[in-house]
């Protein structure tokens, strides 16, 4: 299982049981409370990687990759939604520091030790900052399966033990390709949420330089499965912001415009779950008291959304 997180580069996890629905739809046999016991014991962990979102990733991973995405989780932390002017970050990011090398620390716990020290600042402004300014990872019991539990947060150092230890940009560029490749170096930028990744790339000689209809250069590594359009692809229900739907600029691939439209207007600011039919998106699901509801964009085999459906039920209630 670990090895499947770690092949992905990490799965989203704004919903607490992407995770787990993502590992299922890709995972023959999967467990889910193994998952869970792997979040326990830090194998896994949980906290915002690319793009600035949270992902659940391998321990290993989590230290290599979250030095290399600080600017656009720092971007976000310093624009106008960060901590106003009269505040000094760097005053901010030390009295935070030492509150978490201290102890993990909830949102209330912080909010009262900003509002001491700067009554009148809004407090979730000042804990965008300390997010762009320190390494954080969400704790347990927080995300494991059938245990409820609120967010704390702590330094992913002081928590795992170990330092951080960048990996480099080409690596993660070859950690992309092997999950999701082939794919443009604008793919690679919409997934990190970096840019200037063409430099990199150019550098790369070890990778595939393809085209695709369009003459778009497309990068691949030399060893990678590229199968033929006849190879069947079998239904897949994808989880909440699933990666395969994330992670790249051009997702006609997978998606047509109008269904991103539709999935863009999501109630409550959450994403619709997709199921992929031969490969692409053939519909949506959600589940209505206990039961999995399809709905589709067109016409879907319906013998095996139907199994796939029921399948996903049994799992969901694990």
């Amino acid at each position: 299982m670990l090895g499947a997180v770690e092949h992905l580069v990490g799965l989203q996890a704004q919903d607490v049981k992407a995770p787990y629905v993502a590992l299922w739809s890709r995972v023959a046999g999967f467990d889910p409370y193994e998952l869970g016991r792997m979040l326990e014991s830090r194998e896994v962990v949980r906290l915002p990687l690319m793009r600035d979102t949270v992902h659940l990733v391998s321990a290993d991973d989590a230290l290599a990759l979250r030095p290399l995405v600080q600017p656009p989780i720092e971007a976000h932390g310093r624009g106008s939604l960060g901590p106003p002017p009269e505040v000094d970050r760097a005053e901010l990011a030390a009295l935070a520091r030492t509150a978490f090398e201290e102890a993990p620390r909830t949102a209330g716990e912080l909010r009262a030790l900003f509002a001491e020290r700067w009554p009148g600042a809004d407090p979730e402004r000042l804990a965008r900052g300390v997010r762009a300014d320190l390494p954080l990872m969400q704790l347990p019991p927080r995300a494991v399966w059938r245990r409820p539990g609120s967010v704390r947060h702590g330094l992913l150092e002081r928590e795992l033990g170990r330092p951080m230890r960048p990996t480099t940009l080409a690596d993660m560029v070859r950690r992309y390709l092997g999950a999701f490749g082939p794919a443009s170096v604008a793919d690679v930028q919409t997934w990190s949420g970096l840019t200037r990744l063409a430099e990199v790339a150019d550098g790369m000689d070890d990778l595939v330089r393809l085209r695709d209809e369009d003459g778009r250069e497309l990068l691949d590594l030399p060893d990678a499965p590229r199968p033929g359009s006849d190879v069947p692809a079998p239904v897949r229900f994808l989880a909440p912001w699933d990666q395969v739907l994330l992670s790249h600029a051009d997702r006609s691939r997978i998606i047509s415009a109008e269904q991103q439209r539709v999935m863009s207007v999501a109630p409550n600011g959450r994403m619709p779950c997709a199921v992929l039919v031969d490969g692409r998106v053939g519909g949506l699901w959600r589940v209505e008291s206990g039961a999995v509801v399809v709905e589709g964009f067109g016409p879907l085999p319906d013998d095996e959304v139907g199994r796939e459906a029921a399948a996903l039920e049994e799992f969901l209630r694990r």
